[in-house]
């Protein structure tokens, strides 16, 4: 059957007063259809299920309606200051397909380019975890499938006929039409000291290795010193693909090569980043969209040659558990893929997984040490102490495989800010004691 193309506010008018819809997170997200039902106020009970907004949607602060949210950005951080309701649904990127499954959104919506000559929509940016639940849910009679399709997005390539990042158009039930520009990352501006970590990070980096590089500054930095400087062969097996793995590609350091799986190509679930970026990715096989239930499978990532994970921390305690996501008692982001990579950097000898931060941070006008005897009461782990590998700060890094507790506390210690390391050092040497 032929799918109905409407404006995003008779695509709105769909949507019952009492209706669940789910989405895929970050640049899956439908921008022109979520503003429209913000026009709508007759909403009796409507649960929206996805991740990560990259817009202020206002139909997420009516009092009706709830959103049950897999990870948190400042769309999120802001809704649920303003009292919307709002909760986190507690699970990692690989995660979010079998919660989706379960919570079968009666509306299921995407954002993809326009609708291509073979009879499918390229879902451009995001693959990630929620194509088969777009499926199903436009092969039911009793669902509704919705895709806002912009020409200002690119179409990507993916590995076919294994993997597909397309949906069959006559799959569709309703094709919402927008021309607004996607939305941009901006990078982070790095400073002295994600210059100082991005080259701690650097000198796990040999020529062939395989990369997953994550957002941020330092992740952005230490892609910049690769492709500035000698070496190359390397390979991407990442979740995200950014601007930082694209100059790393336009300077011809990329090769995919040496990969021990998906051998040639360069393997990501999602992209965000520049408009230059999404330009780049317009029609370019040197990149594949893989399912994230692949990309961050921790027995895939193992396979890869030399393998080097590269993501970031909020604190890390002297047993090496890390806190990535929630501190001090807020949401801040979300697990991810975080979990994943670290575990699967950490099966074979010759693979690590970096986590990077900075030794201290500030919080009302005092500044903290980032790495702390103990997690406060109410943390949450994200990365339990068994699978964190090297941590790197400014001052240096503590390769913490294969040690005590007792020596994974001094290694620490030598790399927390000077202010701190008196008193850290006198609680380390406790540990393992009682």
């Amino acid at each position: 059957m032929a799918p109905k193309f409407c404006t995003p506010d008779q695509a709105a008018s769909l949507i019952r007063t009492r209706d669940s819809i789910g989405f895929g997170l970050g640049p899956a997200n439908p921008d022109a259809f979520f503003a429209a039902l913000g026009q709508r106020e007759d909403w009796e009970d409507l649960t929206f299920c996805g991740a990560l907004l990259l817009g202020f949607y206002p139909v997420l602060a009516h009092p009706n309606v709830f959103y049950r949210c897999g990870f948190f950005g400042p769309s999120e951080r802001m809704l649920l200051a303003q009292g919307a309701n709002i909760e986190l649904v507690p699970g990692g990127f690989r995660q979010f397909a079998p919660i989706l499954r379960r919570y079968s959104p009666r509306v299921m919506t995407a954002q993809a380019a326009p609708p291509g000559a073979d009879g499918t929509i390229n879902l451009s940016l995001h693959l990630g975890a929620t194509r088969d639940e777009l499926v199903l849910a436009g092969q039911d009679p009793e669902r509704l499938l919705v895709i806002e399709v912009n020409p200002n997005l690119p179409r990507t390539c993916s590995l076919p006929p294994r993997f597909a990042n397309t949906v069959p158009l006559d799959l569709v039930d309703v094709v919402v039409e927008a021309d607004g520009q996607p939305f941009t990352l901006p990078e982070a501006p790095p400073d002295d000291i994600d210059e100082a970590i991005a080259a701690e990070a650097r000198s796990y980096i040999s020529d062939g290795t395989t990369l997953q590089i994550g957002i941020g500054a330092v992740p952005n930095m230490v892609a910049s010193k690769l492709a500035d400087s000698a070496g190359g062969g390397y390979g991407v097996h990442s979740e995200m693909f950014t601007d930082g793995l694209m100059k790393l590609h336009q300077a011809g350091k990329v090769t995919n090569d040496a990969k021990s799986v998906f051998n040639g190509v360069s393997i990501s679930t999602f992209a965000l980043g520049s408009a230059e970026l999404y330009g780049w990715l317009d029609g370019n096989d040197q990149v594949a969209f893989v399912p994230v239930q692949v990309v961050n499978d921790p027995t895939v990532i193992a396979q890869n040659h030399s393998f080097v994970s590269i993501n970031g921390a909020l604190s890390v305690d002297l047993y090496g558990q890390v806190v990535a996501d929630h501190i001090d008692g807020k949401q801040i982001s979300g697990v991810g893929g975080h979990e994943d990579f670290v575990a699967g950097a950490e099966m074979r000898i010759d693979d690590h997984s970096l986590i990077c931060l900075r030794s201290t941070a500030v919080a009302n006008g005092v500044t903290r040490s980032r790495i702390v005897p103990l997690l406060p009461e109410g943390s949450v782990v994200s990365t339990p102490r068994h699978h964190t590998g090297v941590v790197v700060t400014e001052y240096g890094s503590a390769d913490l495989s294969g040690l005590t507790e007792r020596e994974r506390a001094r290694a620490l210690v030598g790399i927390a800010h000077p202010d701190f390391r008196d008193e850290l050092a006198s609680l380390a040497a406790t540990i393992g004691r009682h």
